[in-house]
């Protein structure tokens, strides 16, 4: 019986590749032979109600819009996350185990699910109408604690709340065996292989579609890991959001945040970067904003980012073509300028006759 390794010679088959004209290697070598892959499980969950339905938008405008979980049917990776009526929208499938267990924490397989699963890790729908089907994972939501993995349309609209997906996982503990300062989370071998990734004059050049500075990165600033979930690029600063042209980030982007290291948490780190991939929409809340699992993080002297429009997951891994960069205005730009559009009308006197 074959032994289940499926991806590393995938792995192995990409580091054969020949290198670049310029001398330039294409993947950087890895540790391959001593990854381990493990089957996680996870159940489409349900979008979650709060107590009062509006959300308080930074602008001071109360708001009811979609949400966190179920199944975004007409959102992929490769679409804009920017100016959607909706918050921290989740493209494709979102997972959460519902499982609870005896022994150790009563989430446990739900952390484990999130913490196994890795950004291009294959994914199959084990019941239901579309038993069989695959998808690829795309990122992973912290907070809400969600594994994202997207489906074709096709598929989506079929899948239905509470259908199992398995993952294989495959990628905890993989390491650039040329480059011990970088470290790498939540990140596939398969990803790695087909990124773009070059080595040239003792750098990683990681290809990426925006650079991203620290000091707009917001919501889960102070975890103590990076490995189950995200943290958030924070939109409200139109100066800043034109200027790095943050208003065309789409699912699915690779993005570099500059001054940022992500080894023990995220935190402000003037010398280092963290590379990482959009995983949910904008948010008018405060401190929020398109969420960014990280991939790679290391010295700004060794990872070096790459701008390449196409640096897309969706692109990187053959799902679609994802659609071209455009700058979109936010939610309450758009809304505010249909406020300003429409003059109000003058007030109507009502005089008592007898």
């Amino acid at each position: 019986m074959a032994p289940m390794s499926r991806p590393i010679p995938l792995v192995q088959q990409a580091l054969s590749r020949p290198a670049g004209r310029d001398g330039a290697r294409p993947v950087p070598r890895i540790n391959a032979d001593e990854l381990v892959a493990v089957s996680v499980l996870g159940q489409i969950a349900h979008p979650v109600g709060r107590a009062s339905p509006y959300r308080i938008g930074y602008d001071g405008v109360p708001r009811v819009l979609p949400g966190t979980g179920g199944i975004v049917v007409n959102r992929r990776i490769g679409d804009p996350c920017v100016g959607l009526a909706g918050d921290h929208i989740e493209p494709g499938v979102a997972l959460h185990n519902n499982g609870r267990e005896i022994v150790g924490p009563r989430d446990g397989p739900n952390s484990a699910l999130l913490t196994y699963a890795c950004v291009g890790n294959p994914a199959r729908v084990v019941n239901g109408a579309c038993a069989g089907r695959t998808g690829v994972v795309t990122g992973k939501h912290g907070g809400v604690n969600h594994v994202l993995v997207d489906f074709p349309t096709e598929v989506l609209v079929r899948l239905c709340i509470g259908d199992r997906i398995q993952v294989l996982s495959h990628g905890l503990g993989l390491r650039l065996r040329d480059y011990p300062r970088i470290e790498v989370l939540n990140c596939s071998p398969r990803l790695l292989a087909r990124w773009g990734l070059l080595e040239r004059d003792g750098q990683l050049h990681a290809p990426v579609t925006h650079l991203v500075p620290a000091r707009v990165m917001g919501s889960g600033l102070g975890k103590n890991n990076a490995w189950r979930g995200d943290y958030d690029i924070q939109l409200s600063d139109r100066q800043a959001r034109e200027r790095y042209r943050l208003g065309s980030l789409r699912f699915g982007d690779m993005v570099a945040i500059i001054g940022a290291d992500t080894r023990r948490g995220p935190r402000y780190a003037n010398d280092r970067v963290t590379i990482g991939v959009v995983v949910h929409g904008d948010s008018t809340v405060s401190g929020h904003g398109p969420g960014v699992t990280p991939l790679l993080t290391g010295p700004a002297s060794l990872l070096r980012p790459l701008l390449r429009p196409q640096a897309n997951v969706a692109e990187i891994l053959g799902v679609r073509r994802a659609a071209p960069p455009r700058t979109q205005l936010t939610l309450p730009e758009r809304d505010r300028r249909v406020r300003c559009a429409v003059p109000e009308a003058p007030p109507r006197l009502a005089f008592a006759t007898r």
